[in-house]
């Protein structure tokens, strides 16, 4: 979609998943809101901002499959609660839209809190959304031995904990387009976001 429209892309959740990967590697129990602040200080999280290939590393490592694994999933809106991860990595991400401005170019950055506090001032704010029964299945057939349940389970304490969360928690900025993706091929959802971005250059 962002190579489509030729701009640079950010995954913003996977930054926050490889914060979670460094807690768990380092032995921090996530609900340790200091020793996770310790480790988010600490860790050189690098990433590609060009949409193919992405990746991302910490300190050195390449975590971009490992963050996807169970154990992260499980940890990360925990972590991603804790008042200075959000805040390092917000900065991080203001650099990212920063540079690619500066650059004459533009960034698709994707995450929870993108349009409401990282930048609000974004000229295209998108909300995705889809019934939870809908995203748990997809997120099963994504994984090899994905159980819909489970997922649903999991993908239901993530929005309870995102949503409830004191530091920047997951809403609908004001003046975002919502797309429901519920009975939407992934065809149709980016056919969708193209012709929103651009209806917007044009107007």
């Amino acid at each position: 979609m962002a190579a489509s429209l030729g701009l640079r892309y950010l995954d913003t959740g996977a930054m926050f998943r490889a914060i979670t990967w460094a807690v768990l590697r380092d032995g921090v129990d996530p609900g340790d809101h200091e020793g996770v602040a310790r480790v988010a200080e600490s860790a050189v999280v690098d990433f590609t901002t060009d949409p193919e290939p992405i990746r991302i590393s910490v300190d050195g490592v390449d975590v971009t499959n490992v963050i996807r694994e169970t154990a992260v999933t499980a940890a990360v809106s925990a972590v991603s609660a804790v008042p200075a991860v959000r805040e390092r990595l917000a900065a991080d991400q203001r650099r990212v839209a920063a540079d690619a401005v500066a650059a004459g170019s533009g960034v698709v950055m994707e995450g929870r809190d993108i349009g409401t506090v990282v930048l609000p001032d974004a000229d295209v704010k998108i909300y995705l959304t889809a019934d939870l029964q809908a995203r748990a299945a997809r997120r099963a057939a994504e994984q090899s031995s994905g159980n819909v349940s489970e997922v649903h389970a999991s993908l239901l304490a993530r929005d309870r904990i995102d949503t409830t969360r004191a530091t920047a928690p997951l809403v609908t900025a004001d003046d975002a387009v919502v797309i429901d993706a519920t009975h939407l091929t992934l065809n149709e959802v980016i056919d969708a976001v193209l012709e929103i971005a651009r209806q917007s250059a044009d107007g």
